[in-house]
């Protein structure tokens, strides 16, 4: 179902100011791209309600959920941060070709991007490049955040993209990677952590220097 809405603000101001009066310290934009029928909207859902509705159709447009989190921002020592209370809008794209010119619009808007594949439909590994053209091209800056995800884990006795292929793609462009399953759970809400761990450490790291700059 196409839900209607404003279209999101710019990457650059799209986190909140801690020190806001808003009931969350950061909202952050996150969108999932790849083909159609990779899962996408399934993963979302599974996230944001730990459901799992195996009946969708494609996605027409653009579409979000919103979830609200507290998530420990990390050092860049490797050590635990303080807690900070995350608003996080995931988007949910059309893969359809014919969508493509209108998800393309979103690109700059959002911080961080959720790449995924089905592991059982080669075509949409092969793919993969094409989307991350597509986001070296429209996205905020020139090496967005990324986290790559191979979709339908639970489905091994139907895998057709191997593990050789994968790591050679993630070798590559230097991309982070999780093996996912919407039916059962299986590292959904790792890998969007994994994602809010990135922008977060980055976030921070900026907030930090500019309340030295004199």
């Amino acid at each position: 179902m196409m839900t209607k809405m404003k279209k999101p603000e710019s990457g650059a101001s799209a986190a909140a100011n801690p020190t806001s009066s808003a009931d969350y310290d950061y909202l952050l934009k996150f969108l999932a791209l790849g083909d159609s029928g990779v899962g996408k909207t399934s993963f979302l859902y599974q996230y944001t309600d730990n459901t799992f509705v195996s009946k969708f159709t494609s996605t027409v447009g653009i579409d979000f959920r919103e979830k609200r989190v507290v998530h420990r921002i990390p050092s860049a020592d490797g050590t635990v941060g303080r807690s900070q209370r995350i608003h996080l809008q995931l988007w949910d794209t059309a893969g359809q070709e014919r969508y493509r010119s209108l998800t393309t619009a979103f690109f700059r808007d959002a911080m961080g991007f959720l790449v995924l594949f089905d592991l059982t439909n080669e075509k949409s590994f092969i793919n993969i490049r094409s989307w991350l053209t597509e986001l070296q091209t429209h996205a905020y800056c020139d090496k967005p955040d990324i986290v790559l995800i191979g979709n339908k884990a639970d489905l091994e006795d139907v895998r057709k993209v191997s593990e050789q292929k994968i790591y050679k793609l993630v070798e590559e462009y230097n991309l982070l990677y999780f093996e996912t399953s919407a039916s059962t759970g299986q590292n959904v809400a790792k890998a969007v952590e994994c994602l809010l761990d990135k922008q977060l450490l980055c976030i921070t790291s900026v907030n930090r220097s500019v309340m030295f700059v004199i």
